[in-house]
């Protein structure tokens, strides 16, 4: 056997032993997946780079439209109010109810700047085993971009101010009509 047959064989040999160990390990159970038992520093900082990285290469090719719209802003107040203070909080809020559960924690997105294409990408698509929806199966995406258009205002605001906007958001037309959006306060006082 010359030097490089002996060298491809051994690359062989180490690969399809490498993955019938991984595979040995997963299917073991070994790992607990649990949300209340943290990822290893190694394994979330993989996450956290894959995580990063996805969203910054699919969100690179969308085109941001015009997000200063009053309307399209107090659209996107009332889908916020709705669908995304119990993980991402509001100006305020400490914490709710669900959110100790989840991991990896959701960002506080009153006290966070995004950018607009990836956080329209991210609101569309979801994120997978993070709790994260794809909010794109059930709203078009000029209601993505109305929750964007108001994420960007979000940061700025006090507890009143956004209470007031989320008051004058108009009704939405994806919601259920018994659904109630609330009034901006928080019943369990969090």
């Amino acid at each position: 056997m010359n030097r490089l047959n002996i060298i491809l064989a051994t690359v062989a040999s180490v690969t399809v032993v490498g993955t019938l160990g991984a595979a040995a390990f997963v299917y073991s159970g070994a790992y607990n997946i649990g949300a209340d038992d943290p990822h290893s520093k190694a394994t979330y900082a993989v996450l956290e780079v894959l995580r990063k990285r996805s969203i910054h290469a699919h969100a690179s090719a969308i085109t941001v439209p015009d997000l200063s719209d009053p309307q399209l802003i107090l659209k996107g107040a009332g889908q916020y109010a709705a669908m995304c203070t119990e993980c991402h909080l509001k100006p305020g809020q400490k914490d709710s109810e669900l959110r100790p559960g989840l991991y990896p924690q959701p960002p506080n997105l009153s006290q966070t700047r995004v950018d607009p294409a990836q956080a329209f990408w991210v609101i569309k698509h979801g994120i997978k085993m993070s709790a994260m929806p794809a909010w794109g199966g059930s709203h078009d995406d000029m209601t993505i971009w109305s929750m964007v258009a108001f994420l960007q205002k979000l940061p700025e605001l006090t507890p009143a101010s956004y209470k007031a906007m989320v008051a004058q958001a108009p009704p939405d037309e994806d919601m259920d009509p018994d659904m109630d959006m609330g009034d901006g306060r928080d019943p369990k006082g969090h």
